[in-house]
């Protein structure tokens, strides 16, 4: 018989409907129930496409005998982290607190109050039914110790960040030395071998390397732009970019972007769209477009739903396997390949013994084709076409699997990142499909995850009731930001206006300049968090705070503005020691240290004119434009001349002398 979980809308939730457990969904009836037969919670943490949540499903989960303890001794509760962040977000902190890792599945013991009092991740059957008695009888016979504990860890948790880590500083702060500081930095943590920053496992963090972009343009230090390029090109050679079918994992478990976890999730390709797009237009290196090209045909292909929203990911298992659907066998690509197999098997360094685990291979690229050209006798053309022939068959044949699970939830977040990655695709390319996708998708949140004057958090079938966090409010006012830019539709602008005062209403922290993580309306859990740390999804305040810097110069909205300066400047000490975990905040950083042009087109031609100059790379500026007149500040007193397009590149809304084409408006623009 199912559980609880039968109803709900969560592929993560779905997968455990069947389990022995009882579980239950979070929700104040779970909530009332521990504390009605004052028993102690079990929350159970993770997301449709995690490998060892799936492990410790088949090994604990779905063991009758482990289930009976379970029931019997515990309020069991599932949560997908994707659909409740702020829930994770807590327990996880916890976990950590307790001085263990953290990771994905997260188990945690909590008090029928919801104070966690002890947790872990992944567990191995027998251990984790050894714990689960020895927490049981803890629980009935040390309650006092128990209690004391979990008050102690809950004091913790009700800490903010902000009270270990912000600091008053001046706005002197705001300089090209402080700028070179993160670069020593991340310069000294780099990986000179296979790029990235030195370790393992190796995640993509975008937000890294825009930083990098930006300081190249501000600088041209060559090395900057040099540890760009090879990250980039390194994390397309092995298992972490899908060789056949495009698309990146989420992280690599060595340092050479070998082997991954194979789950494709959507928040890490929106943001690699943004970043080989930028690459693209400073470089114009075709490669990079390339890889734009095969990941945008795997999200259309896999994860677009039919009315232009996107998926949030593919599982890494299939058939009970991890990487089964990616990895080969040798004989498997002579099957797909017949006698044409032996380039592509030294392509992708193939072997009959596997180049993996379990004798299977994973697909690793060449590093040098001349090597190949020369033992093959063949030109660079000719070995590009074999490839492209070689990939196809190989495609085609990894078609006839049996497929990963796909997670085809819709976060309003995730997908606002979409449409950020699309728009900067569009104006590296100025290709149109780029902007109709962008639009399509901005269009399927208006329809399905905006109504009664609130943003949701996700879509499966129906909107869910969970109403969206920070995250997903910060997300979509840069969406739209980005959409007024290339399109000078003022209807986008006016959106992003009204969200950010909606932000303003409901999520603002009263005691600081920052933001909660959850609405004022937001179930009241055990702590109030607010995001400050940029992990591989940007921190939510730190996408605000650059929402409000951008916003606020489009709108001349100078206290706007001087909000995110306010609240860079309480981080700006942990932005300059750790460029990692604050590159996002570093990218505002700069932002606020060079300031932005503002771009203003006045005439007929304008859209010509914004298209030709924003297939440049122009980080630091906002981009305004209007046929003949709009009341935004910025318009006022800048106009056609005699029916001629003007070009207006301002800085602090004094101008140049106003030009009529695009590339005198660039030789303005580009910094002195």
């Amino acid at each position: 018989m199912p559980n609880k979980l039968i109803h709900s809308t969560s592929p993560y939730l779905l997968q455990h409907a069947h389990n022995p457990v009882n579980w239950q969904e979070w929700s104040s009836e779970a909530l009332r129930e521990a504390k009605k037969i004052d028993k102690p919670i079990l929350v159970s943490i993770g997301y449709s496409s995690c490998h060892w949540c799936h492990v410790m499903e088949r090994e604990s989960f779905e063991n009758v005998d482990i289930a009976k303890v379970m029931n019997e001794s515990f309020v069991c509760i599932k949560v997908d982290r994707e659909e409740r962040p702020d829930i994770d977000h807590i327990y996880m902190e916890a976990v950590q607190a307790m001085g263990m890792p953290g990771g994905w599945p997260l188990n945690v013991f909590l008090t029928p109050d919801q104070k966690p009092f002890y947790g872990g991740t992944y567990f191995p059957p027998q251990n984790w039914a050894r714990l689960l008695l020895q927490i049981a009888k803890t629980f009935d016979v040390k309650w006092d110790e128990i209690n004391q504990s979990a008050d102690d860890l809950t004091n913790h948790l009700q800490r903010n960040d902000l009270d270990r880590f912000a600091k008053d500083e001046t706005d002197a702060i705001f300089n090209r030395a402080k700028l070179e500081q993160q670069f020593d930095i991340l310069q000294g943590k780099f990986d000179k071998r296979w790029g990235g920053m030195e370790k393992a496992p190796k995640f993509v963090m975008p937000t890294v390397w825009l930083w990098l972009l930006r300081y190249y343009f501000l600088s041209r230090n060559k090395t900057a732009l040099e540890m760009v390029v090879f990250t980039l090109k390194k994390m397309t050679r092995g298992g972490l970019y899908d060789q056949l079918g495009g698309g990146f994992s989420r992280y690599s478990v060595d340092s050479e972007w070998f082997a991954p976890h194979f789950e494709k999730m959507l928040y890490d390709n929106a943001q690699l769209l943004s970043l080989y797009a930028e690459a693209y237009s400073i470089t114009k290196d075709n490669f990079f477009r390339s890889i734009i090209d095969e990941t945008l045909g795997w999200l259309q292909r896999e994860m677009m739903h039919p009315q232009g929203g996107f998926y949030s990911a593919l599982d890494a298992d299939s058939e009970g396997r991890e990487g089964k659907f990616y990895a080969w066998t040798y004989q498997e690509v002579v099957e797909a390949l017949g006698d044409k197999h032996t380039l592509m098997t030294e392509y992708f360094q193939i072997t009959k013994e596997g180049n993996w685990e379990h004798g299977l291979n994973i697909l690793w690229r060449q590093e040098l084709d001349k090597n190949l050209m020369s033992d093959s006798n063949i030109n660079q053309h000719d070995l590009d076409e074999l490839m492209e022939e070689g990939k196809k068959k190989m495609f085609a044949f990894r078609e006839k699997r049996i497929r990963p699970m796909l997670d085809d939830k819709i976060l309003t977040g995730w997908n606002a990142m979409t449409v950020q990655g699309l728009v900067d695709c569009y104006k590296a390319f100025g290709d149109q499909q780029f902007l109709e996708l962008a639009q399509k998708n901005i269009s399927f949140l208006e329809k399905y995850l905006i109504y009664d004057g609130k943003v949701c958090r996700t879509f499966k079938n129906k909107p869910s009731t969970t109403e969206g966090f920070l995250e997903d409010y910060a997300f979509l006012i840069q969406a739209y930001i980005s959409l007024y830019e290339v399109t000078f539709n003022e209807m986008f602008l006016r959106k992003a206006e009204q969200w950010t005062n909606y932000v303003l209403n409901h999520f603002n922290d009263s005691k600081e300049d920052f933001f909660n993580f959850s609405s004022h309306f937001a179930d009241q859990l055990i702590a109030k968090k607010t995001d400050v740390f940029d992990n591989v999804i940007p921190s939510s305040n730190s996408v605000m705070a650059r929402n409000f810097f951008r916003l606020g110069t489009l709108l001349d909205h100078q206290q706007w503005k001087q909000r995110a300066v306010k609240m860079t400047l309480k981080l700006a000490d942990l932005i300059a020691t750790e460029p990692v975990y604050m590159s996002n905040w570093g990218i505002l950083f700069s932002e606020i240290s060079v300031g932005f042009n503002e771009v203003v087109m006045v005439g007929e031609k304008m859209e010509e004119m914004r298209k030709e100059i924003h297939e440049n790379y122009f980080p630091f500026a906002v981009f305004l434009g209007t046929k003949s007149n709009s009341n935004l500040p910025l318009f006022y007193g800048r106009g056609a001349k005699d029916s001629k397009t003007m070009i207006y590149v301002c800085r602090n809304k004094v101008c140049q002398f106003p030009v009529e084409n695009a590339q005198e408006a660039i030789h303005q623009i580009v910094p002195k």
